[in-house]
Order: structure tokens, then sequence, then C-alpha cells
């Protein structure tokens, strides 16, 4: 399950490209509180702190609003496309107790049969779980899977007291034979390309 964490944040009342910053230039990262009917609450977390604790997927945390505290789950992280800087965060209400709905995303363990790949459709499967114990990731065994074997999403063992609501026929990887597919294809197109570039040159 994810882990949960506490900041302490302050309630921001500016706004605007100049104050965000502004804020991130004093170590604070601009985020935004809502859901299940409340106002938007425009707050200021602390920036280091923050960045670790997003770097694990789907993070519970436990802000302390001005002494008032409140369960949120990280939705959305906005980042500079070039810096990688974190500029802006959503955060969700939560309520213990409730059902969420989240994209998990996956790690295989394991090694398909010799001679053969494993090819990935899909970065994360949709499921609900209960707002406290969503899985920080889940894992699918791949272990001498052999040539042409499919894992689909039904197919994915989830954790306990999670349920799938993707598609259940999304493919999420495949085993396939070294060289085979597209890969084999494009050799053979370049075989073919320099035999004619090499006929041409005669």
């Amino acid at each position: 399950m994810a882990d949960q964490y506490k900041l302490s944040v302050d309630v921001r009342n500016e706004f605007g490209k100049g104050f965000a910053r502004r804020l991130r230039a004093a170590g604070k990262i601009p985020a935004v509180l809502y859901g299940h009917g409340t106002e938007p609450q425009h707050l200021a977390l602390p920036g280091h702190e923050t960045a670790l604790i997003v770097r694990h997927s789907n993070a519970i945390i436990t802000l302390d609003i001005e002494g008032t505290e409140q369960l949120a789950l990280v939705k959305d992280i906005q980042r500079d496309p070039v810096r990688r800087i974190i500029e802006h965060i959503d955060l969700v209400v939560i309520n213990k107790g409730e059902k969420v709905q989240i994209d998990v995303p996956y790690v295989v363990e394991g090694v398909s049969f010799a001679g053969t790949m494993t090819t990935f459709s899909a970065q994360a499967i949709a499921i609900e779980a209960d707002a406290l114990n969503i899985p920080e990731q889940i894992v699918i065994n791949v272990d001498g899977l052999t040539d042409g074997t499919q894992i689909l999403a039904k197919d994915v063992v989830l954790p306990e007291g999670a349920t799938l609501t993707d598609d259940p026929e999304l493919l999420i990887l495949a085993v396939t034979a070294a060289g085979s597919g597209s890969d084999a294809d494009d050799a053979a197109d370049a075989a073919v390309a320099e035999a004619a570039a090499a006929e041409s040159a005669e």
C-alpha cells in the first residue's frame, strides 16, 4: 500500500505566475486542494519534503493546514518540461473508509523463457481501492512465460481489497520471440534497401 506522509502547509491568498515564481524561489510549491464539494484551497507546500514524497506513486498526505488536518491524495504534478522542476500540484480530498479509483503503475518481476522478450502496451492499470490502502505499484510475474503469451488486465493479480476498473481485455504486456515482429520486419526492410542501393550503384 502507498505510504502516508504528513506536511505542514500554508494557505496562499496571492495568485498568478509572478507570485508562483516567487513562491518557488522561496523553496515552496504552489498547490490546490479540492474535492468532496469543498471550496478549492490554494496552498504552499514545503518544496524539499514534497519533492521526496511525490517520488512515490499515489502518495497519501496528511496536510496540516494551519492547525487543521486533512487527508489528501496527490492527483496531478505539473513539471517544467525542460528542467523537470515541480511547478504545481493538484491534491484531492479523501476520507477514511472511502473507495477511490486510481491508475496504479506496474512492475515486472522474473525473466521470460530464453530467446523471448517482453513488450509493454500499458503503463498503468486502473483499479478501485480503499483510500488508505492504495498500492504504490502492482507486480506482474513473467518468469518462464513463452512466446505468444499475453497478459490482459483481467489476468493481473490485484492486491487484496482492490478491484479492476480498467477494460478487462486491455493488453498489458506480451511475450514474443526475440527478433520477431516489427524488429524483424524493420531489419528485413533495411536489408532490402541496402541490396537495392548496392544494385543501383553497380
